[in-house]
């Protein structure tokens, strides 16, 4: 299967056309982020954010965004950049660092050694075992430099499919959280493009003119986790046919949760008899 972080967003140069609907575009993810910021309290005054950069999309629109909040924003926070080498041969991370220095933004690289791991287990899930590393060393960096958030790329529609894939394959309602902090208190995530839509962010870059730099990684799209993943972002597109506002009525599900008509036992709606009941009738 063809890696589809090495295809381009868009295959074209925007034209005078494209470009004339940036405008519009651009306040509509920042009225998004300006809410999720508001809502979710994302940047406090005096913040230290460390910013995921991956070269994708996402990454790209992200620190476009909070960089251009920096500069009008009430309050007062500190950006920086940090890539994560995972040792794919085929990933390099130069054209990143020279955009970094071109808008003067601190940018560093930690290399991971993801390729040589996912090659000595090619029987566990190559995504999950490169996501916990990721994770563990943006958490360790963070702490070690004293930022107090690190700011991660994902959009609504990652929102929107975590929560099916949780659903469909792990047994429970959950998705990722707009903020985040660790079990030890020591970091915080936040998910500023969290009600942004992917199709929005990759128009944006492209018209923006950011570099799309390929992840590398060989087995891109082909584990389990990412099936899966495509079969959800394929369901909702499907039902979106019909249902235009698919998206915003479940993120507005999302944050509606009627805790009473719900199964879990921590939430008091039921008694351990009438769950252990229904589990045996199901089985």
């Amino acid at each position: 299967m063809a890696n589809p972080c090495a295809l381009p967003t868009l295959a074209d140069p925007p034209s005078e056309q494209d470009l004339a609907s940036l405008p519009k575009l651009e306040k509509r993810i920042f009225r998004r982020v300006g809410e999720a910021i508001g809502t979710y309290n994302l940047i406090a005054h005096g913040d230290r954010i460390l910013v995921g950069l991956s070269g994708g999309k996402d990454s790209w629109a992200l620190l476009d965004v909070l960089t251009s909040l920096q500069k009008r924003a009430p309050v007062k926070f500190e950006i920086s950049c940090i890539t994560v080498d995972p040792g794919f041969p085929a990933f390099n991370p130069d054209r990143i660092a020279e955009v970094c220095e071109q808008r003067g933004l601190p940018h560093n690289v930690l290399g991971a050694p993801i390729d040589e791991l996912v090659r000595q287990r090619p029987d566990a899930t190559p995504c999950i075992i490169c996501s916990r590393l990721r994770r563990g060393l943006l958490y360790s960096y963070a702490k070690q430099h004293g930022f107090t958030k690190i700011a991660l790329g994902h959009h609504l529609d990652d929102l929107l499919e975590t929560l099916l894939l949780n659903l469909f394959f792990g047994g429970k309602l959950a998705t990722m959280p707009v903020r985040l902090t660790s079990d030890d208190g020591a970091n915080t995530v936040i998910r500023p493009l969290a009600t942004c839509e992917e199709e929005d962010l990759r128009r944006f870059t492209w018209l923006k003119g950011y570099p799309i730099v390929p992840c590398g990684c060989p087995l891109c799209a082909c584990s389990v986790l990412e099936s899966r993943r495509k079969q959800t972002k394929v369901l909702i597109e499907q039902l979106q046919g019909s249902i235009p506002q698919i998206k915003a009525s479940m993120l507005k599900a999302m944050s509606n949760v009627k805790n009473s008509h719900l199964l879990d036992l921590k939430l008091g709606a039921l008694t351990a008899m009438g769950v252990d009941e229904a589990v045996e009738r199901l089985g």
